[in-house]
């Protein structure tokens, strides 16, 4: 084909009719009114040429996601919440961990291990945990990611009732729940940690040991290793001051 030809069929390829359908469309209906231009292989390759091999139907686009980015200045301000599995006593059998953290201190200010995932027990955990630490409305957001559990008809019934601002992940972004993550990875990169619980109840009892731990008597590096109860509770500011002394004296 000479170059003036082989612009032609670029030109028809790209007509406004044309333009979204794959070149086989193009050859057919050409064909079948009366004209032939050239051979269906012959069109890939000028388009090939012409860099145009792509997708030719138009494409539905989506707005970019935010990225949620909450602030907290003290505790109650912002939650995060999410489940984690707790493997069973044999193949097959899990547990699942649904723990609640306040992002400001870290302290875990709720958490049950139940047998399945259900919104309902998300639900009762964190008006619990709301009654608990006399939540105010319009005090606080939680967060979580986009899970079942998550965005299901319960809680966010809930979160309406109760005046707490919601936030969800991005879709398909792990690292948009940071904080709750840590949490997680504390819990299973403890030297107590089980490889296998032998039954809900030996769950439970670990969870209770260690978040008592965790919450008490950890030094958190994200708080100036402080432990989490002293930065929930406003006791954090006069730990530092007991220790710098101890330094200037030293």
């Amino acid at each position: 084909m000479t170059e003036t030809e082989r612009q032609q069929v670029l030109d028809l390829l790209n007509r406004p009719e044309y333009a979204d359908l794959a070149p086989a469309q193009v050859w057919a209906r050409e064909l079948d009114e009366g004209r032939w231009w050239c051979s269906e292989s012959t069109m890939y390759r000028i388009l090939r040429a012409a860099g145009q091999t792509g997708e030719r139907r138009s494409q539905a686009t989506h707005p970019a996601r935010t990225k949620p980015e909450l602030v907290a200045s003290a505790a109650n301000q912002v939650w995060s919440w999410d489940i984690t599995k707790l493997r069973g006593p044999v193949k097959g059998v899990w547990y699942h961990l649904y723990t609640v953290i306040d992002i400001w201190s870290r302290y875990v200010v709720g958490y049950l291990v139940a047998a399945y995932e259900d919104g309902q027990l998300a639900e009762a955990l964190i008006a619990d945990a709301a009654a608990r630490e006399r939540v105010d409305p319009d005090q606080l957001t939680v967060h979580a990611d986009r899970g079942a559990a998550m965005t299901c008809k319960t809680i966010t019934q809930l979160l309406t009732d109760l005046k707490i601002g919601r936030s969800h992940s991005r879709p398909k972004t792990s690292n948009d729940n940071p904080y709750i993550e840590a949490s997680f990875k504390t819990l299973k990169y403890d030297p107590t940690f089980p490889d296998r619980f032998r039954s809900i109840q030996h769950a439970r009892q670990h969870c209770e040991a260690f978040y008592t731990y965790y919450n008490h008597e950890h030094r958190h590096f994200g708080i100036g290793l402080h432990t989490p109860a002293s930065v929930h509770h406003g006791t954090a500011e006069q730990i530092r001051a007991g220790r710098q002394r101890t330094l200037d004296a030293a």
